[in-house]
């Protein structure tokens, strides 16, 4: 799976993308800030398991105590992990059943 993940809300609902590099992350992070088709949260690094606020929340974040910020960041991770997580379980549930079909029949001896 690709290092970094876009957060962000669709009718309510916690959703994300998967890029490569943070170029293209915060690149689609800038994307969906502009055309409002989600409300954008923020970019998780898988590598080092950091949490990088939208710039607008940012601002919003950094006046919170920081046990608030622990809070917050914590929060934001989890979700992301979680979501990770489901989309590589039903990738690997999509692998599985494309093996299964490309099996050969087993020959039934009759005696």
């Amino acid at each position: 799976m690709n290092r970094f993940s876009v957060l962000y809300t669709l009718k309510k609902h916690h959703q994300h993308l998967t890029f490569n590099t943070r170029a293209e992350a915060e690149d689609a992070l800038k994307k969906l800030s502009r055309h409002r088709r989600g409300v954008a949260i923020g970019i998780y690094d898988a590598k080092t398991e950091l949490f990088f606020w939208e710039p607008n929340r940012q601002k919003k974040y950094s006046q919170l105590s920081f046990s608030e910020q622990a809070q917050e960041d914590n929060t934001m991770i989890a979700i992301v992990q979680n979501l990770r997580l489901q989309a590589e379980i039903a990738s690997d549930e999509n692998h599985v059943d494309l093996d299964i079909m490309l099996r050969p029949m087993p020959r039934l001896v009759h005696s």
